[in-house]
């Protein structure tokens, strides 16, 4: 009986292990590789929050494009100002409402191209107009089986999903690694795509970079959805049948 008892706890173990391709990030990769870096740029879309200032050796002109710096601190011996953010919301049209010369399209440009588009727009009153876009509100969710999960802000234009999964506290080891659920909205429609990070080529993806508002979702894996529902009984579970073997052999003697 106790070859048994020892048999069960050998095939509960041996069940229990995982393949280090099932927890490797990468994990296909072999050997030193090098390849040439995809170039990647932001699309602006309808909800996007822009900061927009416009410079010119002409201030003065520029000042109609500007809003007036914010007086933080005066007295008779000095005063300091600071700029203050001229913010522009992109409709659902993909349009933003610009000083002097009305609606102009953004959405559907990425961020150079939006900045040629306004150049050219201000040429009329400014022809050495410099512009300096940014997105405001650049955030994306991870959920699920991480560290921490939650939406986080992201101050640069590109982040990858690797990245993103840091912001998080990395994965657990309960988190699927092959099928990381990926949800994106983007040109008024909502995709969902599985992505398995164990596999070096998702680095050549679309979904290698993520766009803003994006929404990762790590799925736990059988270990966890098993512990969920044996959760605090397994102590006892194990006793139970610890006394049953226990009985059973006391009976067969």
């Amino acid at each position: 009986m106790n070859k048994i008892f020892i048999s069960f706890i050998f095939l509960l173990l041996l069940t229990s292990c995982a393949s280090r391709k099932d927890v490797v990030y990468l994990s296909q990769l072999e050997g030193d590789k090098t390849e040439e870096l995809s170039s990647y740029e932001t699309t602006l879309q309808p909800d996007d929050l822009l900061s927009i200032i416009v410079n010119s050796k002409a201030s003065k002109l520029a000042l109609d494009f500007n809003p007036p710096p914010v007086i933080l601190q005066t007295n008779s011996e000095s005063m300091t100002a600071q700029q203050r953010l001229q913010t522009y919301l992109i409709d659902k049209d993909g349009y933003i409402e610009f000083p002097e010369i009305g609606k102009i399209k953004l959405g559907g440009l990425t961020r150079e191209e939006a900045i040629t588009t306004l150049t050219q727009a201000l040429q009329p009153h400014l022809s050495d107009a410099r512009i300096n876009l940014r997105i405001l509100n650049y955030k994306i969710s991870i959920q699920g089986e991480v560290a921490r999960p939650g939406v986080y802000r992201v101050d640069s234009d590109r982040v990858t999903l690797l990245e993103g999964l840091s912001m998080a506290g990395d994965m657990t080891i309960y988190g699927k690694r092959k099928e990381v659920l990926l949800i994106r909205e983007f040109n008024g429609k909502r995709t969902f795509t599985k992505v398995d990070i164990t596999d070096p080529n998702f680095i050549n993806s679309d979904f290698y970079y993520l766009k803003q508002n994006d929404v990762v979702y790590v799925e736990p894996n059988k270990t966890r959805v098993n512990s969920s529902v044996v959760g605090p009984n397994l102590t006892v579970a194990i006793s139970a049948i610890s006394l049953l073997v226990t009985v059973f052999a006391v009976l067969t003697r």
